[in-house]
């Protein structure tokens, strides 16, 4: 989020307009981030966040991500509500730019999560594993493949207090294995410079998980691989990476029992 395309009075109008906001307050340039520009909205309707894609998103693209958040929204997963056109459309041109615009979400993203923040982000995530799943139960003995988010960074998760506000930018949404976005999601917010898993952070985070959406046995025993997999991919991404099949090696036996059970 930031602001590279200012807005003119006649682009509010026409947004505002097409929205069916009225009464609009103020106009905030969101300074955050480096890829969009993102504009805080005040009217008479609420707060919404208006975003204007400057890297070529195309209105399908969104369309498909604007259906995954309202099926979220209405299954009271905390995340945006999508605002369409009051033509019923996802999208919206303005200032040469693709516009898309959702409600305001309270909160602050956090770089150094509690235990307390990685179990309430466990149990998002398996909402939305769970709320997004169409495919017919499988056996334990199988790897469930579903819908994930796809970018459950600290960038993309907000909290108030203790416990998750909002989750945002759905659109890396995708089919994966959902063991590997927890395996993801654990290197992410519960990985030491090491590369081991901080163990209270990653029972949490499993812990909130599996009160929503129990893991199979055979998701329990792949996690480790994926853990690794995942530190891995990590690690390369970093310009020394001389350390990196430790590192992985590290993470991959910082996986233990006491971290992760099945049912």
């Amino acid at each position: 989020m930031a602001v590279f395309t200012e807005l003119s009075d006649e682009d509010r109008i026409s947004i505002t307009a097409a929205y069916g906001m009225t009464s609009l307050s103020s106009v905030i340039g969101i300074a955050d981030g480096d890829r969009e520009t993102t504009y805080l909205f005040r009217s008479k309707e609420g707060e919404f966040i208006v975003t204007l894609f400057e890297n070529g998103a195309e209105p399908l693209d969104l369309e498909r991500a604007f259906a995954t958040m309202e099926t979220l929204y209405d299954n009271g997963v905390p995340c945006p509500k999508p605002m369409r056109t009051i033509e019923g459309d996802a999208t919206f041109q303005a200032a040469g730019r693709l516009v898309a615009v959702v409600s305001f979400v309270s909160g602050s993203a956090t770089s150094n999560a509690s235990p307390a923040k990685c179990a309430s982000l466990g149990r998002v995530m398996a909402q939305i594993h769970t709320v997004l799943d169409r495919s017919p139960e499988r056996a334990a003995t199988e790897l469930r493949i579903g819908s994930v988010h796809g970018a459950l960074d600290h960038q993309n998760v907000f909290f108030l207090g203790e416990s998750v506000s909002g989750v945002i930018n759905f659109r890396l949404r995708h089919n994966d294995v959902l063991i590997a976005e927890v395996a993801d999601v654990l290197v992410d917010w519960a990985s030491q410079s090491t590369g081991a898993l901080d163990k209270e952070r990653a029972r949490a985070l499993l812990q909130g998980y599996q009160e929503i959406r129990k893991l199979t046995c055979a998701e329990s025993e792949a996690l480790r691989d994926f853990v690794m997999a995942s530190t891995a991919r990590r690690y390369a991404s970093q310009p020394d990476r001389t350390c990196l099949p430790e590192v992985a090696i590290i993470a991959y036996k910082s996986v233990s029992p006491d971290i992760v059970t099945c049912s």
